[in-house]
């Protein structure tokens, strides 16, 4: 999803430069370095693009604009700095990765998903680098990689989100083709993508599961994109693929036939952890803008934030959130040490995004009436962090997984 979001009309100008959490920081001193000169780069020169372009919490940029902000972002080395070293990432640690994460939408600005192509850049095809024939470099992960291209990950559908390997959406092999028939659900970038990574049903037999992955192009006959709704957050940035009798060559399959699975979910547990910074940025912006206004707003002849619930309220927020972070900065560095962390990923899913749900209803509550309106970024952090609770698998998803780590397979 776009995180979009601007500042309220009634808020003072703060920076996401201004870290809430004071103390040195946890990362190495490269991504400490990349963590100060992009929130330079977003509070500036994307800041003057943004207010330019009338872009905010409820207006997207279009597909150009998006585009010229891909390919500043990798002439300052920030687009590709989550692939491989060997195609010009820069080789960050987990935990680096997190801190630079949130250091980014800790700035709420409307083009943190874009800055490192998060939402359709190098960070979708990075993974499968390894897996990807010459042709398929050359034609799919190159131009993504150089900000040319956009892809969108294409697995939901209607009766396979949290049951990914229930794809219905099915690729027929006919000769040296594959004939793709199915629609996809709520996939994030599409109305702006050229590509799709695909996940559909190669079995010939509708009792059995064998799910294979492909390199698909949006632009071809017989796929296309319908994206005329909006998410809860006010964001058109996700729409259904629709494919009728679309021709895939078969050297558009990424890896063995009945892969696509493992491919698709082959980096779940590092992912769900990369979800995190996200929610804890945006969750910081909203314990921001409810401090400041609990020092500017007076009732009764003073500040509210003199009001012990105020106070309280505000307390909880910023503990809850601390310990929210610890864990997932706990969890960065267990990955980094090599555990499985397939429970502590989870974990630290489940309990970021209720967290930070939780700080942006108080942040709401902070604001009163002006929480409330639509066009404050309060409001629009509320309804953006309440989807995190559904995207990326659910709380009860993550919870069965913790649940099966801790029992085993209880089926």
């Amino acid at each position: 999803m776009d995180a979009t979001t601007a500042p309220s009309p009634s808020a003072p100008a703060t920076t996401g430069s201004e870290r809430f959490f004071a103390g040195p920081f946890e990362g190495s001193e490269r991504a400490a370095q990349v963590a100060a000169q992009v929130t330079a780069f977003l509070e500036g020169e994307l800041a003057q693009l943004a207010r330019q372009h009338g872009i905010d919490h409820e207006h997207g940029a279009d597909r150009a604009l998006l585009q010229q902000v891909w390919k500043r972002s990798r002439e300052l080395g920030f687009y590709g700095m989550t692939l491989p070293e060997k195609m010009g990432g820069l080789g960050l640690s987990v935990l680096d990765h997190v801190l630079v994460k949130e250091a980014i939408y800790a700035t709420g600005s409307p083009f943190a998903p874009h800055v490192f192509g998060e939402l359709s850049g190098p960070p979708r095809v990075g993974a499968l680098a390894r897996f990807a024939t010459p042709l398929q470099m050359q034609r799919f992960i190159l131009p993504v990689a150089q900000a040319d291209k956009a892809i969108c990950f294409a697995l939901t559908e209607a009766e396979a989100g949290s049951d990914a390997g229930n794809v219905q959406t099915h690729a027929a092999q006919d000769g040296e083709d594959y004939v793709i028939n199915g629609r996809k659900r709520f996939i994030s970038g599409s109305p702006f993508a050229d590509f799709a990574v695909l996940v559909a049903s190669t079995a010939t037999d509708p009792a059995q599961r064998e799910v294979s992955a492909f390199f698909v192009d949006l632009h071809a006959p017989g796929v296309r994109v319908e994206s005329g709704y909006k998410t809860m957050a006010g964001q058109s940035s996700t729409g259904d693929i629709v494919f009728e009798n679309h021709r895939v060559p078969a050297t558009q399959r990424i890896g063995e036939p009945g892969r696509g699975l493992a491919l698709a979910l082959g980096r779940i547990t590092v992912n769900r952890l990369l979800h995190c910074p996200a929610m804890i940025g945006l969750a910081t912006v909203a314990l921001r803008d409810a401090r400041e206004h609990a020092l500017r707003r007076k009732q009764f002849g003073r500040a509210i934030g003199q009001f012990q619930a105020i106070q309280h309220m505000l307390a909880d927020m910023a503990t809850e959130l601390a310990a929210a972070r610890a864990l997932m900065l706990h969890t960065a560095r267990q990955l980094d040490a090599g555990i499985d962390g397939r429970a502590e990923s989870a974990m630290a899913k489940l309990c970021c995004s209720e967290t930070a749900f939780r700080v942006a209803d108080r942040a709401v509550q902070i604001h009163g009436g002006e929480g409330i309106v639509q066009g404050r970024r309060v409001e629009f952090l509320f309804r953006m962090l309440r989807m995190y609770r559904v995207l990326t698998g659910t709380s009860e998803i993550q919870k069965n997984t913790i649940a099966k780590e801790l029992l085993g397979d209880t089926r």
